[in-house]
């Protein structure tokens, strides 16, 4: 008789993978171009890749998962120039998401005064404009730009990865402006 881990591993070793069999297509509406764009503006900009530390100030995790969304093989930032860093003293960018709650206040703060200028910071969703559906609550604070100054909002609950992207695009074409 056959053990069941052997017959569960046979199944699966004869059809594959799970994940590659239904992928979703990249976005049609201009993902690629989107994101081709903001890699070219960002080597033009900084000389090199864009650098992008995400903060979570105290999010639902909703745009932490478009945030991997756009970071995962089927958008995939790295190809363009653009990827995210485990520390924000190698950050251009920190993208912050959630409202901000009490006990991330000074987190956050000191996040900020810990990366290099220039640097621009980023309000991600509709709770890190305002606080979101936590506004008022007992443990937030409120919105990013309560606590730091921001220099853009990227709006929606969560983005999508294509707005993120036209964010991140539109942040630098402003601060060429500038």
């Amino acid at each position: 008789m056959i053990p069941p881990i052997a017959k569960i591993l046979a199944r699966h070793l004869l059809k594959g993978p799970h994940t590659m069999k239904d992928a979703p297509r990249p976005d049609p509406n201009g993902v690629e171009e989107l994101a081709e764009a903001l890699g070219r503006r960002a080597r033009a900009r900084l000389g090199r890749s864009l650098s992008i530390r995400e903060v979570d100030a105290g999010s639902c995790n909703g745009c932490e998962l478009e945030i991997h969304a756009v970071n995962h093989p089927i958008y995939d930032l790295e190809r363009f120039g653009i990827r995210f860093v485990a520390s924000p003293r190698h950050a251009d960018v920190l993208l912050v998401t959630g409202p901000v709650t009490r006990n991330m206040e000074e987190a956050l703060r000191r996040t900020v005064e810990a990366t290099p200028e220039p640097r621009w910071i980023v309000a991600m969703g509709d709770c890190g404009k305002d606080g979101g559906c936590f506004a008022g609550s007992y443990a937030v604070v409120g919105g990013v730009s309560d606590v730091v100054p921001v220099d853009l909002h990227i709006p929606g609950c969560p983005p999508s990865p294509r707005q993120i992207l036209a964010g991140l695009l539109a942040l630098l074409e402003t601060v060429d402006q500038k």
